[in-house]
């Protein structure tokens, strides 16, 4: 299991560092338009945060300190740096994925003692959707405003 979300989770970083390079105009990527709430670098700076967080200070004790607030509030981002911020994300979530046991993948895994049960692997399952779910935003910001 833990090769197979390695591998996903790899080729949609990937996915989101290629569309934050397919834009012509950088400055394209901070723009909201009526009816979409977040711009691409908002949502690829979240991305960032949500994952290091939870893989890698979550699972990984990597000691990361999220600032949520600043990942739909901070603007002007270089691409440059946003693409540096996925490759070091994607490290994160390799190293803490490559750590982790099948008996770690079955474990609990809540965020707030109000949760339904879920498994560790459940929850990296959930985490990619969301990836997922984003990238498709980003993706659909730059078709719609390039």
């Amino acid at each position: 299991m833990q090769q197979s979300l390695i591998k996903l989770y790899k080729r949609d970083l990937n996915a989101v560092k290629k569309e934050l390079n397919s834009y012509h105009n950088e400055q394209v990527i901070w723009q909201i338009e009526k009816g979409i709430s977040n711009c691409a670098g908002n949502l690829a700076l979240h991305l960032v945060g949500n994952l290091n967080h939870f893989i890698g200070a979550v699972l990984g004790n990597t000691g990361y300190i999220r600032q949520r607030d600043l990942e739909f509030s901070q603007k002007n981002v270089p691409v440059v740096e946003m693409v540096k911020m996925l490759e070091d994300t994607e490290k994160v979530v390799e190293q803490t994925l490559t750590n982790l046991t099948d008996e770690d993948l079955q474990k609990e895994y809540r965020r707030n003692p109000f949760e339904d049960f879920m498994t560790t692997e459940y929850f990296l399952l959930h985490l990619k959707s969301h990836l997922s779910y984003h990238l498709g935003q980003i993706n659909y910001h730059r078709r719609l405003l390039e």
